[in-house]
């Protein structure tokens, strides 16, 4: 059981995800608007938000901004369901902080198991505690710190991005397919999700990458997916 905290000011929405996510043996609390969102996650402390990007009193893009400015909310995921299903929208909601992004109207069934993925892995990231390190280059990847380096200075990822580049560094040489990154990371295999992987790389490409327009790590395979080059 997790509790899990919806952020919807649609109350047939509100009472269809509670209906069913009760059913699946969660607690479920519910904010109407981006205010009261804020205050029930800091009382309530969920271990997933489900977040609308279409609120009163304060959007989910701040809402977003808020909790990754917050040490008490800042590892709680978020799972953005939104009516905006443009490319920009996704890219602006995962940069800040976001983990995941569902488009409304949405099937039950992916909701579901997306949350089975989220909460799994916030499960896993709790229990992680063997330390290991990942050099390739420049590059050096902390797994129990969720911490990367280069050229011995820190560099600010957001926990998807972590992951990605942990699987693209543990897999160095190796061509790999998005629908495989995204099994392994996101940890589902819906076929029409694979953008996702692509904007994280995007992402990488700009803080690892001295040049991101001429990545040194992060090469693309056209038609394929990505390889992390071994040298």
């Amino acid at each position: 059981m997790a509790k899990i905290l919806i952020v919807d000011d649609d109350e047939n929405i509100q009472e269809l995800l509670k209906y069913n996510l009760e059913k699946e043996g969660h607690y479920i609390r519910i904010a109407g608007d981006g205010r009261q969102a804020l205050e029930m996650a800091r009382e309530f402390y969920p271990d997933l938000v489900l977040l609308d990007m279409m609120l009163p009193y304060m959007d989910g893009l701040e809402v977003c901004r808020q909790m990754q400015g917050d040490k008490a909310l800042k590892d709680i995921p978020i799972l953005i369901l939104s009516a905006k299903g443009e490319e920009l929208d996704k890219v602006v909601a995962l940069e800040l902080g976001a983990e995941d992004y569902l488009t409304k109207p949405f099937s039950l069934r992916e909701l579901q198991a997306r949350i089975k993925v989220r909460l799994r892995n916030k499960k896993n990231e709790a229990v992680e505690t063997e330390p290991k390190v990942i050099k390739v280059g420049e590059l050096e990847l902390r797994v129990g710190e969720y911490e990367v380096l280069k050229k011995g200075q820190r560099l600010e990822l957001s926990p998807k991005e972590f992951e990605l580049l942990q699987v693209l560094m543990s897999h160095k040489g190796k061509v790999l397919k998005r629908e495989f990154l995204l099994k392994e990371v996101w940890g589902y295999d819906f076929l029409d999700q694979t953008r996702t992987v692509d904007v994280h790389v995007r992402f990488l490409r700009c803080k690892l990458e001295d040049n991101p327009d001429d990545p040194v790590y992060i090469e693309t395979v056209r038609g394929v997916g990505y390889r992390f080059r071994s040298s």
